[in-house]
C-alpha cells in the first residue's frame, strides 16, 4: 500500500484489472513551437515533444494501437488499456480531424479510456464538447501542461500562456464532466514556498489528478544551453524526494497521482545526472513518507 493515491491503483479499483496506457502519436504540433505564439517553444521541451516512444510513430493510429496492445498483453498479460496522446498538443487541430483521430484510438474492445495531453490554450467550447461525448463510455482525461501557478515562472520558461488561461480551460473541462490532470514541474527557480503554493492552489480548485516532473535539461533545448552557461542548477535526488513529499502532503487524498518522476532518455539527458533512476527515486519517496509518518493529504485539513 502506497501513502499516495496512484493513478494505476485508481484504475485497477475501477475496472477490476490493471489498466495500461498505450502511447500514441497522431502527428500533432504545438502553437508554441510552430511560431503561432513564440519562437522556440518552452525552454525544457525537446524535439520529441515529451513523447515516450514505444514503437514506430510512422505507423497509422490503428497500427500503433494494435502494436501497443499486443506488446503490453505479451509483456504484462494486460487485459484493459487507455489510449494516451502524449506528444505535443493533442487538441491542436480542427474538431472534425480530432473526432476521427480520437475515434480511431478507441477502436478496440479492450480500450476503456482515453487521455489527451495538451495545452490549456489549445481547447475551446467545441473541442470540449467533442471530448465530453466520450465520458459516457470511457474513462476520459485531459492533461493540461500547467507547470506552475506563478505567471513569472511561466514567462521565464517561455510557456506562452498564464495561470488564468489554465483556470478557464480547467473550468470548461470540469463543467463538461471531463477529468483534468495538471502537469507540474518542481524547481524552475522557484522557492519552496512558491512550489507549495502551486500544490495548495490545485487542492483549492479540486484538480482531479497531478503529474509531477523534475526540472531537467535535455539535449538541444534552451534549458540545456542555460545550464551550460551556469544560469541554472537542479535539485539532487534527495532534495527532489523531499519536495515530492512536501507537495503531496498538500494534495487531497482523492487527487490521483499520475507520475512522480520521469525515466527520461539517458542518451538525451544533460542534467541532473540522476534523471532516469525512476524506481530508486520512488523507493526513496516511500521511505521518506515512512520516516515522516506522513502521507498524501497530511496537511490538507490543518493548513488549507
Amino acid at each position: 500500500m502506497k501513502r499516495y493515491n496512484q493513478f494505476s491503483a485508481y484504475l485497477k479499483n475501477k475496472f477490476g484489472v490493471k489498466v495500461y496506457k498505450i502511447t500514441l502519436d497522431a502527428g500533432f504540433s504545438c502553437p508554441n513551437r510552430d511560431g503561432t505564439i513564440s519562437d522556440g517553444g518552452c525552454i525544457f521541451c525537446d524535439e520529441g515533444g515529451s513523447f515516450a516512444q514505444t514503437y514506430s510513430n510512422k505507423l497509422s493510429l490503428d497500427e500503433q494501437l494494435r502494436e501497443g496492445i499486443k506488446l503490453q498483453s505479451e509483456r504484462f498479460k494486460a487485459k484493459k488499456f487507455m489510449s494516451y496522446f502524449q506528444a505535443y498538443s493533442n487538441t491542436y487541430k480542427p474538431v472534425k480531424e480530432l473526432e476521427k483521430i480520437y475515434n480511431s484510438a478507441l477502436n478496440h474492445p479492450d480500450i476503456v479510456g482515453i487521455s489527451i495531453g495538451t495545452r490549456p490554450d489549445c481547447v475551446d467550447d467545441e473541442k470540449i464538447k467533442l471530448i465530453s461525448n466520450y465520458t459516457k463510455d470511457y474513462e476520459t482525461w485531459l492533461e493540461y501542461g500547467l507547470q506552475s501557478i506563478h505567471n513569472k515562472t511561466l514567462k521565464r520558461i517561455n510557456r506562452g500562456h498564464d495561470y488564468e488561461c489554465f483556470l478557464r480551460a480547467f473550468e470548461k473541462a470540469k463543467n463538461s464532466g471531463i477529468k483534468v490532470c495538471a502537469h507540474v514541474i518542481l524547481g524552475m527557480w522557484e522557492t519552496h514556498d512558491e512550489m507549495m503554493q502551486t500544490a495548495k492552489e490545485l487542492a483549492r480548485i479540486g484538480i482531479d489528478g497531478v503529474k509531477l516532473h523534475q526540472f531537467s535539461a535535455l539535449k538541444g533545448t534552451e534549458l540545456a544551453k542555460m545550464y551550460e552557461r551556469g544560469e541554472i542548477d537542479f535539485e539532487t535526488e534527495d532534495e527532489y524526494v523531499s519536495l515530492l513529499c512536501d507537495f503531496l502532503e498538500y494534495l487531497p487524498k482523492e487527487t490521483t497521482i499520475h507520475r512522480l518522476a520521469g525515466n527520461g532518455l539517458v542518451s538525451e539527458n544533460i542534467a541532473p545526472l540522476w534523471l532516469g533512476k525512476k524506481w530508486e527515486c520512488l523507493n526513496k519517496l516511500d521511505k521518506e513518507f515512512e520516516r515522516r509518518n506522513s502521507y498524501q493529504g497530511y496537511k490538507v485539513s490543518s493548513e488549507l
